[in-house]
């Protein structure tokens, strides 16, 4: 059961250069859920998803490293949003218009793991909120927010003192509720700063809001995460593991501004 939850909880990421399969898969009884996606290149073709074709030295400078298409993540919504797997080969022609014609690109994917049938429970600040499952069940938890988000929650109303609505939220939420609640029939904590901290600016009134589900399975299949990447005669072995955290950081971050 520990190691289906982390399968659960864990944030995937896949790439697959251009004329290669994108593949993603989730444990059973859990479907995908896009988080983000980036179809383009903002690295030289040296460090990750070389060109097929033998280019000159005079072509590699002029290569498009600040290209990206906007309609990747739309498509990778309908190929592969609640489905336990997908797999599509990855080229230009998918996502529409080509923003850098010549320029070799690749597809990188986050993603989750979401469980097919899950519960959602709200606690308004300094209230106590109790999670509890049937007999022989357990709680496993997939995400905890404390703070406030910028939809709000309607059983905790925003009270406007004149400052702006602010999203704000806890980096210690999840962990929290895991440790708390992981692998029990029943718990409860308090939605309090002195529980979680207090991610937001004095006055703001914060809620708890968790998403679990209770199982009683243990032997769920798992992605088997022993294996290492496998990558493809025409990407480059040296430093990819760097390079691609590297990248996630920065893809990450680009998505989120978006």
């Amino acid at each position: 059961f520990a190691g289906y939850i982390s399968q659960v909880l864990k944030n995937y990421t896949d790439h697959a250069c251009d004329g290669e399969y994108v593949s993603l898969r989730c444990p059973h009884r859990t479907t995908i859920s896009i988080q983000s996606s980036f179809y383009g290149r903002i690295v030289p073709s040296h460090q990750m998803c070389p060109s097929r074709y033998p280019h000159s030295y005079a072509t590699l400078i002029k290569e498009d490293v600040a290209c990206s298409v906007g309609t990747s993540l739309q498509k990778m919504l309908d190929e592969c949003q609640d489905r336990r797997s997908c797999q599509f080969l990855v080229n230009s022609r998918l996502f529409g218009a080509d923003p850098c014609p010549g320029t070799s690109k690749y597809l990188i994917v986050w993603y989750k793991c979401r469980p097919n049938e899950y519960k959602s429970k709200v606690a308004c600040e300094d209230d106590k909120l109790r999670l509890s499952c049937k007999k022989s069940m357990v709680i496993a938890i997939y995400s905890a927010i404390f703070g406030r988000t910028q939809g709000g929650s309607l059983e905790c109303p925003y009270q406007n003192l004149g400052m702006p609505m602010i999203e704000c939220q806890s980096a210690t939420a999840l962990q929290l509720m895991i440790k708390r609640c992981h692998g029990k029939r029943s718990c409860s904590i308090y939605a309090s700063t002195y529980e979680f901290g207090d991610p937001c600016y004095p006055g703001i009134r914060k809620h708890l809001n968790v998403i679990y589900t209770c199982d009683n399975t243990p032997s769920l299949v798992p992605v088997d995460e022993t294996q290492p990447p496998v990558l493809s005669s025409s990407m480059e072995p040296v430093g990819i593991s760097t390079e691609m955290a590297l990248l996630s950081n920065i893809l990450a971050a680009y998505a989120f501004i978006t």
